[in-house]
Formats: C-alpha cells, sequence, structure tokens
C-alpha cells in the first residue's frame, strides 16, 4: 500500500473501529482480528499501524480523550454560565447513555486503565489532568484549589452516574439514577464562570 492517502484512510478507519470496540466490548472483548474485520482491514495492516493490541488501545484512548478536551471548551462557549447545566444534561442523556460504543471514554475506557501497562497508565493521567483543568477553569467562586477539587468531584460524580445508569435494566431506576446524579454533580460544580 504505497498511496499514502489510502495509507492514512485505513488507519483512520482501524483506529475508529479499535475506539469503538474497546468502548463497547472493553479490551478483552475484542481481538486484533475483530477490529481488522470491522475496520475492513486485515490483520496484517493492523499490526503495520499499530504494532500490537495494546497500541491500538493507547492510540484510541488519546483520541477518546482527546474528544473530551475539545468538547468542553465547546459547551463552556455555547452556553457560558449555563455550560455545567447542559454538559450534565448532555452526558446522562439518553443519547449519550444508550450509545456505548460512540459515548464518552472517560466512562467506558478509564475501568480498563487500573490493568493497563504504566506507560498507558502515565499517558491518561495527563490527558485527565487536561480535562479536570479545563473543568475547573470553566467553574465560578472560591479558589483555583477548590474550583480544582469540585471539579475532580464533578466529572467523577458524571462517570459513575453514567456507569450506574448503564448497568441497570429498569428504565425507572436509570431515569433516577441519571436525575439524582445529575442534581448533585450540578450542585457540586456549582455554576459556570461567566454567572454572576
Amino acid at each position: 500500500m504505497r498511496n499514502p492517502q489510502r495509507k492514512e484512510e485505513t488507519r483512520r478507519r482501524m483506529l475508529e473501529a479499535a475506539g469503538r470496540n474497546f468502548r463497547s466490548h472493553g479490551y478483552a472483548g475484542i481481538g486484533v482480528d475483530g477490529i481488522a474485520k470491522a475496520a475492513g482491514a486485515t490483520s496484517g495492516a493492523f499490526y503495520a499501524h499499530f504494532g500490537s493490541k495494546d497500541g491500538a488501545f493507547s492510540a484510541a484512548l488519546d483520541v477518546g480523550l482527546d474528544e473530551v478536551i475539545e468538547a468542553i471548551p465547546k459547551f463552556q462557549q455555547e452556553f457560558e454560565a449555563e455550560w455545567v447545566q447542559a454538559f450534565v444534561d448532555y452526558y446522562l442523556g439518553k443519547e449519550h447513555r444508550k450509545d456505548l460504543a460512540g459515548g464518552c471514554a472517560m466512562t467506558t475506557l478509564s475501568p480498563e486503565i487500573a490493568r493497563a501497562e504504566t506507560g498507558v497508565r502515565a499517558a491518561y493521567e495527563v490527558k485527565m489532568s487536561k480535562i479536570f483543568k479545563l473543568i475547573a477553569d470553566g467553574l465560578a467562586g472560591g479558589t483555583a484549589e477548590e474550583r480544582e477539587a469540585r471539579a475532580w468531584a464533578f466529572i467523577s460524580t458524571l462517570i459513575g452516574g453514567l456507569t450506574l445508569s448503564r448497568a441497570v435494566r429498569s428504565a425507572e431506576l436509570v431515569e433516577g439514577i441519571a436525575c439524582g446524579v445529575g442534581e448533585a454533580a450540578v450542585k457540586i460544580a456549582g455554576r459556570g464562570r461567566g454567572s454572576g
């Protein structure tokens, strides 16, 4: 495959397939052959691009966390002082709850990190620190240290709430979790910067 554009397109498809499958099935739930097949590529092409399943997981994790890093400022710019509520509504909303494959990598991939190698954990920590800084910088009131503590509590509450809401079967219970956790997350965070 000498065409650079074709090579890049194959990599993009495999990276997207890896991300969707790792989010849906977990690291152990999908193999190299399954990811390659989902991307319409060969296992040989997979190894040529990523070297290993770990390499694909690391790349998919980077892309997934970068999505969050890009999304938070967009919520802050679009909704200004109301961005916290808007983000909670999206994060715990029905559409996001049901979209395991395309949903937030923080929720789906964080449990995998505890079993990952040191390099992957270090890269995860760097990205998560960026996410929490973006959240903290977008909160109103208190010292920088207090806003950072609220940011950690805020996103941890949302990740836990989304995980629980996806784990139960009763529609009534799902809505109860989403509602209760959403209210708690907003109280923890307070209003976004720009509020009076």
